[in-house]
């Protein structure tokens, strides 16, 4: 087992590490900006170093100043959390190189699997179910149309390094195709430094599925239920549940299967996420493979009982997984909100000093979080300040106790999107599991209820 790992991240997935390694025996390192020098995670590791200036380019990405803390303080591996290196190939290289364990996929996982056009030609390859669209990216607009002659509009252009929205276009007829597929490489060039962009079939009103899997370096994989990501605003997820109200036990299973050969076909090790649109018929299709840790992980913990840090650490120091496939099971229903500083009409960010924090509790209530009272939250991160789980013994009891947790919430100072998930969890149609990818768009357009 490791003696002491870095964490190369900030606010809750640092504080959610750090308290993983406390229970593990391992000592931890925080690194941080001078804008977060007195934040949580700072606190409540063993050690801390400064990496930088704010600017998240001149610290929290900054793989020199990383690696000099590591190498510094004698840590023997690094955890990457979600978002800024979490998924560069190059910094999970280095790592290797210098003998520092890198908690998370080979490099060669995540540069194969970053490539979204690569990554697709590999699952149709293996046979498995993949959107219809170009077989590798496409290199002009002429090509983008003859591919989307074929399959047929409405098509959606994604930069092949893409994520978060960044570099994706959807096109519902061929006069929109030449602006769109110009404005999705300039966009991926950009966010990505890669023009690259291929095309897929766009589903309307899919279903947005994710299957948690676990590999360890012995080559046994295993997957622990789906996620359901539908409620989102511009691919930003705002609310996820497991399990899915559309997904039924055989589903699950072939959902599990899929992705479990998914992870196999790359040879794939440590925590892992495959995502699928399902569509109104309920069949399924990878869209892609994210390879770290999701932000919504503990609603799995919640209704699988498993910590899936401590499976992380475990895998990369060279453990066994510390369960097999038939001990998996899936008790209750879990529920995450994730609460972030913006204005939950607008969406525009809202930095600030948090001037009162109250925090939810009570039965079937956790919070991850690194925000108190007199935190601030700057302009510089991510917008998201805390995640709001809850687990009941089925949905309408997670139901319940999300709705009750969002009014125990009191976060004072500043904006944050509360109102609009209490608002989404009183709706008809979310209550009885009925929506899709574009509910949220749908909803934040009706009128006000009289």
């Amino acid at each position: 087992m490791f003696k002491k790992i870095l964490i190369a991240n900030r606010g809750e997935i640092a504080v959610r590490v750090i308290r993983a390694c406390k229970e593990l025996g391992i000592r931890s390192v925080a690194v941080h900006s001078e804008a977060d020098k007195g934040s949580m995670h700072v606190r409540l590791a063993d050690e801390h170093l400064c990496i930088g200036p704010a600017d998240p380019a001149l610290s929290y990405r900054n793989i020199p100043n990383i690696l000099s803390a590591a190498e510094i303080t004698a840590c023997d591996a690094v955890h990457p959390g979600y978002g800024f290196l979490a998924e560069n190939a190059h910094f999970a290289e280095v790592c290797e190189s210098i003998g520092i364990k890198f908690i998370g996929p080979s490099s060669e996982n995540i540069a194969t699997m970053g490539d979204k056009s690569k990554a697709r030609d590999i699952m149709i390859k293996r046979g498995l179910p993949v959107l219809p669209g170009s077989e590798g990216e496409i290199a002009s607009e002429q090509e983008a149309s003859a591919v989307a002659a074929k399959i047929g509009y409405p098509v959606i252009i994604k930069a092949s390094a893409g994520g978060g929205g960044r570099g994706m276009r959807v096109v519902n007829k061929e006069s929109e195709l030449s602006h769109a597929f110009q404005t999705a490489r300039a966009e991926a060039a950009l966010a990505f430094g890669d023009q690259g962009v291929y095309v897929e079939r766009f589903f309307i009103e899919p279903r947005h599925i994710e299957v948690q899997i676990l590999a360890d370096e012995k080559g046994r994989t295993i997957f622990l239920g789906e996620r359901d990501c539908s409620v989102q605003r511009r691919y930003q997820k705002l609310i996820e549940e497991t399990p899915s109200p559309a997904v039924d036990d055989r589903l699950r299973r072939e959902l599990g299967r899929v992705a479990v050969e998914a992870a196999q076909a790359v040879h794939y090790r440590n925590a892992g996420t495959v995502e699928f649109l399902l569509d109104k018929e309920r069949r399924f299709y990878f869209m892609e493979m994210n390879t770290r840790i999701q932000v919504e992980h503990p609603i799995t913990e919640e209704v699988t009982g498993i910590d899936l840090i401590k499976e992380q650490i475990k895998i990369a120091a060279g453990m066994a997984l510390s369960w097999r496939q038939q001990d998996i099971k899936i008790s209750g229903h879990s529920i995450e909100c994730r609460i972030n500083a913006e204005c939950p009409v607008t969406f525009t960010p809202s930095p600030g000093r948090i001037t009162r924090c109250q925090l939810p509790g009570g039965p079937g209530v956790r919070i991850d979080t690194a925000i108190e009272t007199g935190s601030e939250i700057t302009p510089y991160y991510d917008s998201l300040i805390a995640k709001l789980i809850v687990r009941g013994q089925n949905r309408e009891e997670s139901l319940a106790r999300m709705r009750r947790a969002l009014d125990e919430c009191n976060i004072e100072g500043i904006k944050t999107t509360i109102p609009l998930q209490r608002r989404v969890l009183d709706d008809p149609d979310f209550q009885k599991g009925r929506f899709s990818t574009a509910f949220l768009e749908r909803f934040m357009s009706a009128p006000p209820a009289s």
